[in-house]
């Protein structure tokens, strides 16, 4: 099958290859690059291995490769693809092994076999002009033959525009997602308006917007490019989780990401922030702000996106709203007896409330607004409860919220009441509007946020937005871990000097948290000081100072000997917490390992391969973007799960999510779920495990944090395990974390 062909000029010669692609070993999903088998039809079952740009190419379709022969020192004789056409295969064998591959959505082997036994070689002819025929097929109903001519259009428009994004190198999942966001658009919006990619689509950056603009023929300095990349070097500081930049901080970052001349920049900056000629919003926000050191320092100009603007200002209004208004939704707390009342607790809870929770639950019965904090093992949850049986006695609404599906189920149990997601309580709705807002208030007497270190300034905006004038609003969480994951640090700022919102701190740790060693630790490690990791039941340290050697030693540790010695499951009770995605002991690489050891590939179970990363039913995942068009509610960044169905037909796996909810995921849809075996501990919060591993090393060095260990460590109710060096555990304690996050929501309440 494969044979030369002669070119013009005397160049080498690129040879032709036919084959039907059999399998994808490895597909990079950034560039294309792809290392795939192909059966070339020479018999046998031999297949051959081929390599390069195949973006876009699926299984079970006949390829016309042209490109050169090579060998590889380990895996042998190779053919490199420079470019590729689809061939409609010819023979009944190919044409039943074309839509039996699952390339059409509602088709498999079985109904690949019954197609082309009634139709024969006229089967591709009738799929495409005559589609309704299909109905003549024994099994095939007028819903399933529908569903089979709408997935040959879109795979055929899908191909069309995958053909033209192969000249600008775009992946095939992002070319699925430009046609589904597009349509028949798609290739005039690539080609005329390739910037509102980055904007419209996720997955698509101004990289890679820019890429296809170069292509296309845009100048590198049109004011459009430029806009579009100071919009983009905000989006990315909100991404690191700064609601603004100062003005020169940004000018010079579009400087060295455009590679464009300073005062073309700051003319684009000046037109951004102006209203459109058609009253159109500005694309961003400039407002004086106090600088870093606060009233001491000089202000500097900040500069938003509108949303973040927005918010922050709707934020700090609403709770000053509801902090300062005279209605009251619990009047029976202003005269109460308190010593009545905490002896009534007393004999509900069985135990006295310490002086700082005593206060603690006086504030937040009395105060409209209230803010409660502290470390493990001081306390937070008993008080938490104290306040919700209390309430509930006086007959009051109480509602319980938690930014996690993990975190609200821990709030139910403990309170024994029902707790339900931020999300589900506002009633999300496609687009990321909530049910629930000013106009349409909650109903709720007394709202008790949990977790309140993870909420970030848009969803906290939409939260405090829906509590009704005269509830009361009490924030609990743990000021000293990590900051949200979304842009902001709310809980900081509520609590910064010269906040107006009344707040307590719980710093006594109760004597029976004092004999865990989780507990203790993480207040050492808060503290500044080494954890102890000799002699302790619950908290160990296996050192290891090589890198890799760390990363085999965390999988071990964590899918074998924790399993064996404490009885816990690997894959429901053990969770890897590391401190960044890449790196031999980071989660990305992690995750591959503890795959093979939790849910090795059978030959019984159907799983799908894409890009670089296997999917089969077991698997633990987590979706790595906000999705309100996902679920009843929306899917949300760091929502995990288990892969409980794979249905390679129907091109469909579904999660159970940890809030009980089964979710389908088309599988063109599978960049937005990723493996969760292990996780980065950015993405643990909230959450909480009975075991962590966590790798400590010195290839981290730059993210190695105490705020970082600290949470870690705070994730694990039972047993904590530190994998790697002493030495990089020192890094992390003695690291106090740099700077603050750009954000004036504390200048706005004070």
């Amino acid at each position: 099958m494969a044979r030369q062909t002669g070119t013009q000029s005397g160049e080498r010669r690129l040879a032709v290859l036919e084959g039907v692609l059999e399998r994808i070993t490895y597909a990079n999903e950034e560039n294309g690059y792809t290392v795939a088998r192909v059966d070339t039809g020479r018999g046998g079952g031999d297949l051959l291995t081929v390599v390069g740009a195949l973006l876009g190419a699926q299984v079970g379709e006949s390829l016309r490769m042209e490109g050169r022969w090579g060998s590889h020192p380990q895996y042998g004789k190779q053919f490199h693809v420079e470019n590729y056409t689809t061939v409609l295969p010819a023979t009944v064998q190919g044409i039943r092994r074309y839509l039996g591959s699952g390339l059409v959505k509602g088709i498999g082997p079985v109904f690949a076999d019954r197609i082309t036994q009634h139709f024969g070689l006229d089967t591709l002819r009738v799929i495409e002009e005559e589609p309704k025929r299909l109905i003549e097929v024994p099994g095939l109903g007028p819903k399933r033959t529908g569903k089979i001519a709408d997935a040959w259009e879109e795979q055929k428009a899908i191909k069309e525009v995958m053909l033209f994004l192969q000249t600008v190198e775009v992946s095939t999942s992002i070319a699925v997602r430009i046609y589904k966001k597009y349509g028949d658009a798609s290739i005039s919006v690539v080609k005329e308006q390739p910037y509102r990619l980055a904007a419209d689509v996720w997955g698509i950056g101004f990289l890679t917007a820019d890429k296809i603009a170069q292509s296309v023929g845009i100048p590198h300095d049109s004011p459009e490019r430029v806009k579009a990349g100071l919009q983009y070097a905000l989006s990315q500081s909100a991404d690191q989780g700064h609601c603004f930049l100062p003005e020169e901080r940004l000018i010079s970052d579009a400087v060295k990401l455009l590679a464009v001349d300073t005062g073309l920049v700051i003319e684009c900056l000046a037109e951004l922030a102006e209203p459109g000629e058609d009253g159109a919003e500005p694309g961003v926000v400039r407002e004086k702000v106090p600088g870093p050191d606060g009233a001491a320092g000089e202000p500097v100009t900040a500069v938003y996106l509108v949303p973040f603007h927005r918010a922050e200002l709707s934020l700090s209004s609403q709770l000053l709203r509801l902090l300062r208004t005279d209605q009251d939704r619990m009047p029976a707390f202003r005269d109460v007896d308190w010593g009545r009342a905490l002896g009534w607790l007393k004999g509900r809870t069985g135990a006295d409330l310490a002086p700082e929770q005593e206060a603690a639950v006086r504030l937040a019965l009395s105060e409209k607004v209230a803010v409660l904090t502290g470390g493990p093992g001081c306390g937070k949850s008993f008080t938490v409860r104290s306040i919700v049986e209390l309430a509930r006695a006086k007959q009051a609404k109480v509602l319980l919220a938690a930014p996690t599906g993990r975190a609200a189920k821990r709030l139910a149990e403990l309170t024994g009441a029902d707790a339900s997601t931020v999300h589900r309580l506002l009633e999300l709705k496609p687009g990321g509007d909530a049910a629930y807002d000013r106009d349409r208030p909650l109903d709720a007497d007394l709202v008790v946020v949990d977790e309140a270190s993870m909420l970030d300034l848009l969803l906290a905006n939409k939260l405090v937005k829906a509590v009704p004038p005269g509830a009361h609003l009490l924030f609990v969480g743990d000021v000293d871990q990590l900051p949200s994951v979304g842009a902001g640090e709310v809980l900081r700022d509520l609590l910064a000097d010269g906040s107006p919102l009344p707040a307590v701190r719980l710093t006594r740790v109760f004597r029976q948290a004092q004999e865990s060693g989780v507990v203790t630790n993480a207040h050492r490690i808060n503290a500044g000081q080494h954890p102890l990791t000799d002699g302790l039941k619950d908290f160990f340290l296996f050192v290891e100072d090589d890198t890799e050697e760390a990363g085999r030693l965390t999988v071990d540790v964590a899918a074998r000997r924790i399993p064996a010695r404490f009885g816990l499951d690997p894959r429901r009770d053990v969770q890897v917490l590391a401190p960044m995605h890449r790196g031999p002991a980071g989660a990305g690489v992690l995750n591959g390992l503890l795959q093979q050891a939790v849910t090795p590939g059978r030959p019984d179970v159907p799983e799908k391969r894409f890009g670089g990363r296997v999917f089969r039913v077991g698997d633990k995942v987590t979706q790595i973007r906000n999705n309100y068009e996902k679920g009843k509610n929306g899917v949300f960044n760091g929502t995990v799960g288990v892969v409980t169905s794979l249905d390679p037909v129907d091109q469909r796996l579904t999660v159970l999510t940890d809030e009980d909810e089964e979710v389908p995921y088309e599988f063109d849809e599978l960049d937005e779920l990723a493996h969760a075996y292990a996780v980065t501990i950015h993405r643990s919060q909230g959450s909480e495990y009975p075991a962590v591993v966590i790798p400590v090393t010195t290839g981290a060095w730059m993210m190695l944090q105490r705020n970082l260990l600290y949470t870690a460590v705070t994730r694990a109710k039972r047993l904590v395990v530190l994998v790697g060096s002493r030495k990089a555990i020192g890094q992390a304690v003695r690291t106090v974390s740099a700077g603050r996050r750009c954000t004036a929501l504390d200048f706005r309440l004070a």
